[in-house]
């Protein structure tokens, strides 16, 4: 039940208000100065605060405003017995729910109650809901790779120049794109998504322009486009690789004019959209198939940015798998379970070609899946990689070696795999380990390690 504080100097209006709300199944306390009020709210959570304007020394509605200072997001209704326009403006612009007048009544004071704290609860679920979009939208990594593609979204973001955005498939291509809308100046207006690749070429430029009534069968009236809908805010065009050649001579003269015409419309609707488009394609070989338009390419890659796969992230995937677990295990409401050591190097080796989306997948399924509160080797057993197991002789007996020489096999084991990966560059390996080149050097002579190309 909601926790209601009462801010009033007069006893009486303390003791008949409290006493209304306690009949209605509030919880309620009461203080007799704005003082006492900001002291009291730093000791105990308010859902409201019946708030009088006409107090001792500070008055209403600088406690208010001190309130605000401090962060308390607490509804306020304020109460006041010489009302006028003045304090009510500024009790609103100050963030007060209402403005009620003495003498009170109490029913239409039991109504204001309701609704304000019917208000707080609803941007309470709002913050809860906007914190929940956050974390699933947020980048994880701390690779050479990720940092330099936070420094390209953090340069790109403020302007207003088109993105084209590249990478293979599960990426995050689509977190990029709405990283560069949240930090961009159009933040507050929409952020419209098109995939170009799952909608039939004969409804795409329905969906990207609109149409008006009658303009084809099915057409019962008119529609808005998505370019329209992102008039103010973002729009964008994933997959623009797999768009039409008739669709992409459209868009252009949408670039190029910010004015679309709908289907079946007589005029053209002006527009104020910002363009990030996404392919998995190499755009160049498809400009040489006669795939692609040459001069849509040209305004789309205003500012390029790629996405790195997975598998050229190094220790990134742990972080990501662990980040998927604890994800996921509050969602399901499951414990978090931790990968073992074995684990770890088992997700290091696999080469993850559903990149991060397949790794989400992985970690949703070894939460469910896995047994105990440890995912170990056997239960990534189905990703096919060879883990550090126990060696064994030929009898099938488990045998053990010291320490220093499993952690040598280990290790060699590792870089190779890594060197496969980087098909055998000494500097893009050693930048992937996070090692310097020399480093990488002697340590490949110490596990005997043959030498490969620069």
């Amino acid at each position: 039940m909601a926790v209601i504080l009462i801010v009033d100097d007069e006893a009486g209006v303390r003791a008949s208000l409290g006493g209304v709300l306690r009949d209605e199944g509030y919880t309620v306390d009461a203080v007799d100065s704005g003082e006492a009020c900001l002291e009291q709210v730093t000791r105990k959570a308010y859902d409201l605060l019946l708030l009088d304007i006409w107090l001792p020394a500070l008055d209403g509605l600088d406690t208010l405003a001190r309130l605000r200072e401090r962060g308390v997001e607490s509804q306020v209704i304020m109460i006041s017995g010489h009302g006028n326009v003045e304090n009510a403006v500024r009790a609103t612009k100050l963030g007060a729910f209402d403005f009620i007048e003495k003498p009170l009544s109490l029913d239409k004071t039991v109504l204001a109650v309701r609704n304000a704290l019917r208000q707080h609860h609803l941007e309470a679920e709002n913050r809860a809901l906007r914190a929940r979009v956050d974390r699933r939208f947020v980048i994880v990594g701390e690779s050479p790779l990720m940092q330099e593609l936070r420094e390209q979204i953090a340069m790109a973001a403020p302007t207003n120049g088109r993105v084209l955005i590249s990478g293979e498939n599960g990426t995050g291509k689509e977190l990029v794109a709405r990283h560069v809308h949240t930090l961009s100046q159009r933040s507050s207006g929409a952020f419209v998504e098109v995939n170009c690749a799952a909608i039939p070429e004969e409804l795409i430029e329905s969906e990207l322009f609109g149409h008006m009534k009658g303009a084809f069968t099915g057409a019962v009236g008119d529609r808005r486009g998505k370019f329209e809908l992102a008039t103010g805010g973002t729009l964008f065009l994933d997959e623009i690789g797999d768009m039409s050649l008739k669709t992409q001579a459209k868009v252009l003269r949408a670039l190029q004019e910010q004015v679309i015409e709908p289907v079946g419309g007589q005029r053209g609707v002006r527009v104020d959209v910002r363009v990030i488009a996404a392919t998995n394609k190499n755009l160049i070989e498809e400009i040489r198939a006669e795939r692609f338009r040459e001069d849509l390419f040209f305004r789309l890659n205003v500012i390029p940015i790629f996405v790195p796969p997975l598998r050229d992230r190094g220790d990134d995937v742990i972080r990501l798998a662990n980040h998927f677990v604890a994800e996921l295990a509050q969602e399901y409401g499951r414990r978090v379970k931790r990968f073992s050591l074995e684990a770890e190097h088992m997700l290091r080796l696999f080469r993850w070609p559903g990149n991060v989306r397949e790794l989400r997948n992985v970690a949703e399924r070894v939460l469910i899946m896995a047994p105990g509160d440890e995912i170990g080797a056997s239960d990534l057993a189905f990703l096919g990689v060879a883990s550090p197991a126990t060696l064994r002789d030929p009898s099938g007996a488990p045998v053990v070696r010291p320490l220093h020489s499993a952690r040598d096999a280990w290790e060699r084991d590792y870089i190779l795999a890594a060197l496969s990966v980087c098909d055998g560059n000494i500097s893009r390996t050693a930048e992937v380990l996070d090692l310097e080149r020399s480093n990488l050097y002697k340590k490949m002579r110490s596990l005997g390690i043959g030498p490969t190309r620069d």
